[in-house]
């Protein structure tokens, strides 16, 4: 076994009991410490990034994973932003959700405490290494943050960060660690650490997650790619549809809860989808749809199956003419990946039908499904966004890295 991934993991359970015990104003010191340290040195972090971006771009990343890889004043912004949003929500931990005294005089509580450590995999995001790192800290768990070869300068500044604001804070810098060695041997052996690990958490393309979920023996929990559909039903609003399409696939394509296809009713279809396909090529998207979509716009390329699965992460649609709503249900549930999912109506009828049809993380009626996302929740930063039931759905915020344990108590009670 690796000698990093053994010791690191080891120094993680080590630093368990404290992050568990650490008072709610000592864990918001260490994440207040974290976000003054990233405005202070965000000339370095932003130094370590750009050499991952430059020889990301040697290596031939694709444009999207560059996007995802970059950091900038803004987005380090962003992410300060979010540590202080995460200061200002409630502690998850020591909450009693529920009390119960028993017959016997015994009193049952059934309290939320950490999951204990988490090892977080995950690709060329810089900016997960501090959502990660800033949500355990805040519900007292500890933390192995596994990235890609792509980010391991910004990743090495970024811990080095962390680790310094938890330890003028008085907290173990090992409740937060980085596994360097990049290569498949580590990844694997995070796999095999049931006991050591609590959970695991992939977040990247499909290849990475279906690894994981298949070959881990440490609890996983999914988050899923993102093939998300808008639903444009007979009577969409024509301004509404084409903004919030638009919004869902241009705003930045390069992330899970962008649109990869859009489902038109026929009839909307005749009247306004030549509109809807100026508006995107105006933003410059390539258009690939059915063969009902093409006879609108010469604009429309012919489609593939592969299309319709795919999740492009770039600024690229397909598009599908449904005869009803039924055939665009059918379309979204054999192509969805549980992500997220949209209808623009004013039927709420059909809309009804629809949330009652699709089985996804989250629906919209009305909106972008950009807004997929643990800030925009009010969850502050995000681990990840779950495309499965248990024991996280959807954003991935504080109570998501909770679980339960129950307290009971009793004067000398015996059975």
């Amino acid at each position: 076994m690796s000698s990093e991934v053994k010791q690191k993991t080891d120094q993680a359970q080590a630093s368990v009991v404290a992050m568990s015990k650490a008072s709610t104003d000592i864990k918001h010191e260490a994440l207040e410490n974290l976000a003054s340290c990233l405005d202070k040195n965000r000339s370095e972090v932003l130094a370590a990034n750009t050499e991952d971006v430059e020889r990301g771009k040697s290596n031939g990343l694709s444009a999207a994973l560059i996007d995802r890889l970059t950091l900038t004043d803004q987005r380090l912004d962003d992410i300060i932003d979010a540590i202080y949003h995460l200061v200002d929500l409630p502690d998850p931990i020591g909450t009693v959700k529920s009390e119960n005294k028993r017959p016997n005089g015994l009193t049952i509580q059934e309290k939320t405490v950490p999951l204990g450590v988490i090892g977080m995999i995950y690709e060329a995001r810089p900016n997960v290494t501090v959502d990660a790192a800033s949500l355990a800290i805040k519900t007292g768990n500890t933390i192995l943050l596994r990235g890609s070869s792509s980010t391991l300068s910004s990743n090495r500044v970024l811990t080095e960060i962390i680790q310094t604001g938890l330890e003028k804070a008085g907290l173990p810098a090992h409740a937060v660690q980085l596994i360097e060695d990049t290569e498949r041997t580590a990844l694997k052996e995070m796999f095999t650490m049931h006991g050591d690990i609590d959970v695991l958490i992939p977040r990247g393309g499909a290849a990475l997650i279906n690894q994981v979920v298949n070959e881990s023996s440490v609890p996983v929990i999914e988050t899923g790619a993102g093939n998300c559909h808008v639903y444009i039903d007979e009577s969409a609003d024509r301004d509404m549809a084409v903004q919030i399409t638009v919004n869902a696939k241009t705003q930045r394509p390069s992330v899970c809860n962008a649109c990869e296809t859009v489902v038109v009713h026929e009839r909307w279809a005749a009247h306004h989808l030549p509109r809807l396909i100026e508006s995107l090529e105006e933003h410059g998207v390539t258009i690939v749809g059915d063969e009902q979509s093409r006879s609108y716009s010469e604009a429309i390329l012919p489609a593939s199956e592969e299309d319709f699965a795919a999740e492009f992460l770039d600024l690229k649609l397909a598009v599908k003419v449904a005869a009803d709503l039924p055939d665009a249900v059918e379309h979204i549930r054999r192509y969805s990946t549980k992500h997220s999912e949209a209808i623009i109506s004013q039927n709420n009828e059909n809309v009804k039908t629809f949330f009652a049809s699709i089985d996804a993380a989250t629906l919209y009626h009305n909106a972008s499904t950009r807004f997929t996302d643990g800030f925009e929740f009010g969850f502050g930063a995000e681990i990840g966004i779950s495309t499965q039931k248990l024991h996280a759905r959807g954003p991935m915020g504080l109570p998501a890295l909770t679980t339960i344990q129950y307290h009971v108590f009793g004067d000398g009670q015996t059975k």
